[in-house]
């Protein structure tokens, strides 16, 4: 290693020894014959004093220029103490200092208090990530997820990755399809969920899944919506009621906002459990937000709405892409209807409430999941209600053939991670959440992606562009 330590664990404890420190220069202050530098890494920053002689062989170094740092902790008097850093007891008394890489002049400010361009802050991301802030929102990230997935591996949930390379059916929003050169005329498509391998898990017998999952979607950019792809708790039980899947996802929930944000407070207690209608008459929205004081950042008003109907009228705004012009899916085509609206079916579609449910916080969906069909009498019924013709239900043959080999009734939920993160810490976009997003028209500009390819390639994969 090129350091003994890093810039956020020295104390007085440390005084006296000798360190090596390595990181990017947050500041270089001459004043007269000596120096500070304040150095950082991911971890934090620590004070290096120069000496004279070392302050005139180096001159100054440009900020974020990457520096190693040899020499001894000194522990601060009482009266020198920065009580805002982290290891504000001491500073390091440079005897050598190396240049590993000089820095060019910055595209962007990184100080928090001078706020840049959302478009340059995500062409220089990997700039952008060195901000104090922005490694706090990836660490808070990475709490979550390893909080959920202890919880749920007590469970006995399995976290099991699914194929990223899939097949086209409709789903709801547009595709992502990949070209194949090995079939000709031929396409994958990315998955928008794992829905349908996670049902066909439960016919396998896996029990209880989970996994975080890369989702693709071909869709419009928003403040809480990630373009082309974001990632959700994916999580699918066998034999539950609808009750026993509210009640595991509020308990991951909750303690993982308990581990990672314990400043946090919760309107109530168990989540209210809201129907649909209710919500609609009430609020004239199905994602209310329930807190009683609104203006306090630290509360955080769950609730679960529940008795959704089975299927909703297509509209401009919210169309069902893939399926009919009359219907669509309220969640998914896989959504169970409750049992008693079973016979409606038949004579009043519009009428059939389903085992649907999302869950709501502070006026956002962040979740939303199900009571699975199981029963693939219903699940062809509910194809004939959407719209779907005789080639598209070709297209879930692999479902309807599973389900006849012994199908458990099952259900769960999918939680955008990034969304409900966002949330909860009170962040403007999805995108402060993200290490590397796209923009707002789903360009990654790190990478200027989309890009165009090859002739060779395009000519590979069976494909002629037309102008």
């Amino acid at each position: 290693m090129l350091r003994t330590h890093t810039c956020g664990e020295l104390s007085k404890e440390n005084a006296g020894n000798e360190v090596t420190l390595a990181g990017w220069v947050e500041t270089h202050r001459i004043q007269g014959r000596i120096s500070f530098i304040l150095l950082r890494d991911r971890y934090g920053i620590t004070q290096i004093f120069v000496n004279p002689k070392l302050t005139k062989e180096l001159g100054e170094i440009r900020r974020e220029s990457v520096v190693q740092v040899k020499g001894e902790v000194k522990e601060r008097p009482e009266n020198q103490v920065k009580k805002d850093m982290v290891t504000g007891e001491i500073e390091v008394s440079a005897n050598e200092i190396k240049v590993i890489t000089d820095a060019a002049p910055l595209p962007l400010e990184l100080g928090e208090e001078v706020e840049s361009n959302e478009e340059t802050r995500l062409k220089y991301r990997y700039l952008d990530l060195r901000r104090p802030n922005m490694v706090n929102n990836l660490v808070a990230r990475h709490k979550a997820i390893q909080s959920i997935r202890n919880l749920l591996t007590e469970k006995n949930f399995l976290d099991v990755t699914t194929p990223i390379l899939t097949k086209s059916t409709p789903e709801g929003a547009r595709d992502y399809l990949v070209p194949s050169r090995l079939h000709k005329g031929k396409f994958y498509a990315l998955p928008q969920a794992p829905q349908q391998y996670k049902q066909l898990l439960m016919v396998a017998g896996i029990d209880r899944y989970f996994q975080i999952a890369p989702c693709f979607r071909d869709e419009a950019a928003r403040a809480h919506r990630a373009p082309g792809e974001f990632y959700q708790l994916d999580f699918e039980m066998s034999f539950p009621n609808q009750e026993d899947i509210l009640n595991i996802i509020e308990e991951t929930v909750i303690k993982m906002i308990n581990d990672v944000f314990p400043e946090k407070k919760f309107t109530q207690i168990p989540f209210p459990r809201l129907k649909y209608d209710d919500v609609m008459k009430k609020y004239n929205v199905d994602c209310p937000d329930i807190r009683k004081n609104k203006n306090n950042p630290n509360e955080l008003g769950f609730c679960w709405v529940v008795d959704f109907p089975l299927f909703m009228k297509q509209t401009k705004e919210d169309f069902f892409h893939g399926v009919g012009e009359e219907w669509g899916p309220s969640h998914n085509m896989f959504t169970s209807p409750k049992e008693e609206d079973i016979s409606l079916l038949d004579t009043d579609p519009g009428k059939v409430k389903s085992y649907q449910h999302d869950l709501v916080l502070n006026g956002f969906e962040v979740g939303g999941g199900a009571i699975r069909i199981h029963d693939p009498k219903i699940q062809d019924k509910v194809f004939d209600l959407i719209g779907l013709k005789e080639k598209q239900k070709k297209e879930f043959a692999h479902m309807l053939e599973a389900f006849t080999y012994g199908a458990p009734p099952h259900g769960g939920i999918a939680l955008g991670i990034d969304r409900l993160l966002m949330v909860i810490m009170n962040k403007k976009s999805i995108r402060e959440l993200i290490a590397f997003p796209k923009n707002k028209d789903a360009i990654d500009p790190v990478m200027n992606a989309p890009s165009e390819v090859s002739e060779e390639q395009l000519k590979e994969l069976h494909i002629k562009l037309v102008k």
